[in-house]
C-alpha cells in the first residue's frame, strides 16, 4: 500500500512546463547539427536514419488523422475534448511532413535498389510491382499521399474551427461526409506509402498484409502520445473543465487494443509466411534472424506485446497516471526500434548498426522539434478544444436533451451520466 500511495502522490504533484519551453529550439539544433554531419560522413545511411525517422513521425501524424475520423464516423462523445490537438497532430502532414519528406526524394535513387534496375521486366519481383516501383510511379503516388493527405487533414480541421465560431450543426455534417469518403483515401494512401517507402527497400519481398502492420503501430504509439497530452493538459488547468474520467479509461483500452491488435497482425503475416515457405516471402525475415536482429526481434515480441499486454490488464492501472506515463514513452521506444528492424536490415544484415545510432537519435530530433514547434504554436493559437460540439456535454459526463410528444407529456430535463471510476493520478 505504501508503494501506490508513493505512485499516487508523485503523480498529484502540478506539472512545471516552464523549463520546457525552448526544448523544440534544442531539439532543432542539436538535431540540425548531428543529420549535417551524418550527410557528409554517409550520405546512405543519413537517407535511411532519415527514414526511420520520417516514418515514425508519419506514424503519428496519421495516427492522429485516423482518430479524427473514427470520431465523425461514429460520431463519439467521448473524444470531443482531445479532438483539436489531434486535428492539429494530423495538420502536420502538410507541409512540414511533406517538406521532411524531400531528403528521401532526393537520395531514393540510392536508397531504393529497384531504382538501380536496368530491365524491370526482366526480373519477376519487381515486374509483378509495375507500374508503382518506377520512377515515376513513386513520386506522383508520393505526391497523391501527401495531397490527400492535406486535404483530409485541413478540411476537417478548418470546418472544426468553424464551428467554434457558429456552431452551426453543418459543420457537424460536413465532417461526418468528409470522414466517409476520408476513411478510404486514407487506408488507400497510408498502404500505399508503407509499401513504396519502407517495404520497397526488399522489393522481391510479397506481403498483403503490410500495410495493416503499419497501421496498427501507427495507431498504436499514437494512443500512447494522445493519452499524455491528455495528462498533461488536464494537469495543467487546460482541458480541465472538459475532461471526464472515461476518456483516460478509453484511451487506454483503445492502447489496449491495438496492443494485442499489432500482434495479431504481425504474427499472422510471420505465420503465414512461414507456413507456406516460398523463398521471395521467407526471406525478408530469414534476414532478420541473423546477428543482432535477433535479439531485436526478441525485443519487440516481448516489448511490444507482452509487457504493454500485461500492464493494461487492470482496468484501475489504465487510470493511474504514475503508471501510464512510462507506458506511453514505452511505446514510442518500441515503435522507433520496430520502425529499425524493418528498415536498417536492408543495409546491415548483420545487425542493428550502433555506431550510427547517434545518427537515428539526431534526425529524429531535428524531424521531432520542428513538429512539435509548429504543433505548438497551432494549439496556442486556436481553442484547446471544440468549443461548441453538440456532444460536448456528453464528453464531460452530462447528457442534456429535450424531447416531446411522449405520453402526451412535454419532457425538458438534464440526466447526468453516472460517474466513472476514480482517476487515481489526479483525476476527478
Amino acid at each position: 500500500m505504501s508503494a501506490l500511495s508513493d505512485l499516487r502522490a508523485a503523480a498529484d504533484r502540478p506539472l512545471d512546463l516552464s523549463r520546457w519551453r525552448k526544448v523544440p529550439n534544442l531539439l532543432i539544433g542539436i538535431g540540425a547539427a548531428g543529420a549535417l554531419l551524418g550527410l557528409l560522413l554517409d550520405r546512405v545511411q543519413f537517407g535511411y536514419s532519415w527514414l526511420v525517422a520520417f516514418m515514425f513521425f508519419l506514424s503519428l501524424t496519421l495516427g492522429a488523422l485516423f482518430l479524427v475520423l473514427v470520431h465523425h464516423l461514429f460520431d463519439a462523445g467521448w473524444s470531443v475534448p482531445i479532438r483539436r490537438f489531434c486535428e492539429h497532430i494530423a495538420s502536420l502532414l502538410f507541409p512540414w511532413m511533406a517538406l521532411a519528406f524531400i531528403p528521401i526524394a532526393l537520395l531514393a535513387p540510392w536508397l531504393y535498389g529497384w531504382m538501380q534496375v536496368q530491365d524491370p521486366h526482366a526480373d519477376h519481383a519487381l515486374h509483378a510491382k509495375l507500374p508503382l516501383f518506377t520512377k515515376p510511379g513513386f513520386y506522383l503516388v508520393t505526391l497523391a499521399c501527401f495531397g490527400i493527405w492535406w486535404w483530409l487533414s485541413h478540411t476537417l480541421r478548418r470546418l472544426s474551427l468553424a464551428q467554434d465560431r457558429d456552431g452551426a450543426a453543418h459543420h457537424t455534417y460536413a465532417m461526418r461526409r468528409v470522414a466517409c469518403l476520408g476513411i478510404f483515401l486514407f487506408a488507400i494512401t497510408l498502404t500505399l506509402a508503407a509499401v513504396l517507402w519502407m517495404k520497397g527497400l526488399m522489393y522481391e519481398w510479397f506481403s498483403t498484409m503490410y500495410g495493416v502492420y503499419y497501421f496498427a503501430g501507427s495507431v498504436w504509439v499514437t494512443l500512447g502520445t494522445v493519452y499524455l497530452i491528455t495528462m498533461i493538459l488536464k494537469r495543467n488547468g487546460t482541458l480541465e473543465p472538459v475532461l471526464h474520467e472515461h476518456q483516460f479509461y478509453f484511451i487506454g483500452s483503445l492502447l489496449f487494443a491495438f496492443t494485442v491488435f499489432y500482434a495479431y497482425i504481425h504474427f499472422s503475416q510471420y505465420f503465414i509466411i512461414w507456413n507456406a515457405n516460398m523463398p521471395e516471402e521467407t526471406f525478408w525475415y530469414v534476414v532478420r534472424e541473423k546477428g543482432t536482429w535477433w535479439y531485436v526481434g526478441m525485443v519487440i515480441i516481448f516489448g511490444h506485446f507482452f509487457l504493454p499486454f500485461l500492464a493494461l490488464l487492470r482496468i484501475d492501472l489504465k487510470l493511474t497516471f504514475a503508471w501510464m506515463i512510462p507506458l506511453c514513452i514505452w511505446t514510442w521506444l518500441m515503435h522507433y526500434v520496430d520502425l529499425a528492424f524493418n528498415i536498417h536490415p536492408y543495409r546491415h544484415a548483420a545487425g542493428y548498426p550502433f555506431q550510427w545510432a547517434w545518427l537515428d537519435l539526431a534526425c529524429s530530433a531535428l524531424i521531432g522539434g520542428l513538429l512539435i514547434k509548429q504543433f505548438l504554436n497551432k494549439f496556442g493559437s486556436h481553442p484547446p478544444y471544440p468549443l461548441k460540439d453538440p456532444r460536448l456535454c456528453e464528453a464531460m459526463g452530462h447528457v442534456h436533451f429535450h424531447a416531446s410528444a411522449i405520453s402526451g407529456g412535454e419532457i425538458d430535463e438534464t440526466d447526468e451520466l453516472a460517474d466513472g471510476p476514480e482517476v487515481v493520478g489526479g483525476g476527478r
